[in-house]
């Protein structure tokens, strides 16, 4: 079966569901979302959107807060880029219903948080991306322009490699015509074809062990593009947010919000010493890879697999207020947050490298877009900015957008698109074979490229992982699709982009710190 439209958009968080919204006045949009509609990393975003809004604030104080925290190798002209337009992609949000905390006297309540120099933090209490994918789901179901399918699994992208042409990475004239993508109710392989496809899969967080993302988050989008002969880029750098509550029974971790930081909490060891200070000056609003290998080095030191959060000492009536989810979730654990210490561990939270793209959020392949957490643009350099990634994805969508409507015109369908072929394909008789692989992933990627990393762990994980790719294409290439063996594909092509890159990379700068290169190398 073909389908057919204008814009097929894959992913159905903050970056695609915003750009199905504003294409949709210029063309008929399908999203294929591999989960329901709000499973997206989006959802789980629990502090806000960083944009300068207060006087006493400025572009260039929130432009200077982002080249630090990105460790020397943010594109200056991104940055600049996205915080000077945020303002303006703050009010379209606004407008389609998302709503922001404000206080008393109706000015928008702005948190602070790690690396941040002031309070420009728009939230919803702690939920701030729940928030904003409840706002964006209503419109998109609302709108007559837009198909919605959930629980479609995207395969793999259509460009000339199906119509019998070698295509080369480093050539410019690949083109994308669209997407194979499983249909669940038949589970059959389909073909949806567009003038425009725009990736906005999100990240990668379950090739980790301790990851605060759903289940959906195995990189797809960008195994997809990286096998469609696309630029991937800064793919080392993988963020560990500092502080997911520690409960060894939970997957995903619950995250516990930089905010929280920003309120006043403070991180304290077994002991109850508070740590920080011996770390950076920042104490404990450094940026997150500091406070994430800080944390790392005190459970290596006393042998624990988790640290303290303190907000005992803060008011309990306004931590209740400002972060009802945490108080609540941990509450449900025995833990009273305004008497009780919060156990936390860090946990596998963003991507900051992927699909490299353009100012215009343009790939290497021609009629590909991408942005979110799949894209890499250069705002983050070597680590995110806390709260950057809703404004990076919410300034990229419009980017993308405003690039893309202007040549839906000049482009055509292409519709000599072979069928989806697996004739001869059977489906495994044990899937288990499948969970257990993945398994093996999860701890060859937590153990050694993590938040700590060496040549030696590198070079051990890139060895086991040959065998479980030798042993996944030998299933695939036998194999009736399913989305288990999909995401297990992918899985493995991200993590050997990780460790390609983290090998590549002989310095320690930002989210990739390595013991046998601890100091920064020059920047060419």
């Amino acid at each position: 079966m073909t389908h057919k439209s204008d814009y097929l958009v894959i992913g159905s968080g903050l970056a695609g569901l915003m750009f199905a919204l504003k294409v949709s006045e210029y063309g008929t949009v399908t999203v294929v979302t591999k989960s329901k509609i709000d499973n997206t990393n989006t959802s789980y975003a629990q502090g806000g959107i960083a944009t300068v809004r207060k006087v006493n604030d400025s572009y260039e104080s929130h432009i200077k807060d982002t080249l630090i925290a990105g460790d020397g190798i943010c594109n200056e002209d991104v940055v600049r880029t996205v915080v000077t337009e945020g303002p303006e992609m703050i009010k379209d949000l606004i407008e389609i219903g998302a709503k922001f905390d404000k206080k008393e006297d109706g000015t928008y309540d702005l948190g602070k948080e790690g690396g941040h120099s002031e309070n420009r933090i728009f939230h919803h209490k702690d939920n701030t991306g729940f928030e904003i994918q409840r706002a964006l789901t209503e419109s998109v179901r609302n709108h007559k322009n837009i198909t919605v399918l959930e629980n479609y699994y995207a395969v793999d992208l259509i460009t000339q490699h199906h119509l019998g042409y070698t295509i080369i990475r480093d050539k410019s004239d690949i083109e994308c015509y669209g997407a194979y993508v499983l249909n669940p109710e038949t589970e059959k392989v389909e073909t949806f074809i567009s003038k425009i496809t725009y990736m906005a899969t999100g990240g990668l967080g379950n090739i980790y062990d301790i990851t605060t993302n759903p289940q959906v988050a195995t990189g797809d989008g960008i195994a997809m593009a990286y096998r469609a002969k696309a630029f991937i880029d800064s793919m080392e750098f993988v963020q560990f947010h500092p502080t997911a509550l520690y409960n060894k029974n939970e997957r995903p971790s619950f995250l516990i919000t930089e905010a929280l930081r920003g309120f006043g909490a403070i991180l304290r060891d077994k002991n109850g010493n508070a740590f920080m200070i011996n770390y950076d000056e920042r104490k404990d609003l450094a940026p997150r890879d500091i406070v994430a290998r800080a944390i790392d080095t005190e459970m290596k030191k006393s042998g624990d697999e988790f640290v303290y959060l303190d907000a005992t000492h803060l008011d309990a009536e306004k931590l209740k207020s400002h972060f009802p989810n945490i108080y609540k979730k941990c509450l449900s654990l025995d833990i009273d947050i305004t008497k009780d210490y919060i156990p936390v561990a860090p946990a596998a939270h963003y991507l900051v490298g992927g699909i490299k793209v353009d100012k215009n959020g343009r790939s290497s392949i021609k009629r590909l877009y991408a942005a979110g957490e799949c894209s890499s643009t250069g705002l983050h350099g070597a680590n995110r900015l806390a709260s950057n990634s809703l404004l990076e994805a919410l300034v990229y969508a419009d980017k993308a957008f405003e690039d893309s409507k202007n040549r839906l015109s000049e482009i055509e369908l292409n519709e000599n698109i072979p069928d989806w072929h697996d004739d001869g394909a059977t489906y495994p008789e044990e899937m288990i074979l499948i969970t257990q692989s993945f398994k093996e992933l999860q701890q060859i990627m937590t153990y050694y490229v993590g938040i700590v990393r060496s040549d030696l762990r590198l070079e051990r994980a890139l060895n086991r992982l040959e065998i479980i790719y030798n042993e996944t294409k030998k299933l695939y290439d036998s194999s009736k699709v399913s989305r288990q063996i999909c995401e297990l594909r992918n899985a493995v092509n991200i993590s050997y982009l990780i460790i390609k890159m983290a090998k590549n990379r002989k310095e320690s700068r930002g989210l990739h710190y390595t013991v046998d290169y601890p100091e920064k190398g020059k920047i060419l």
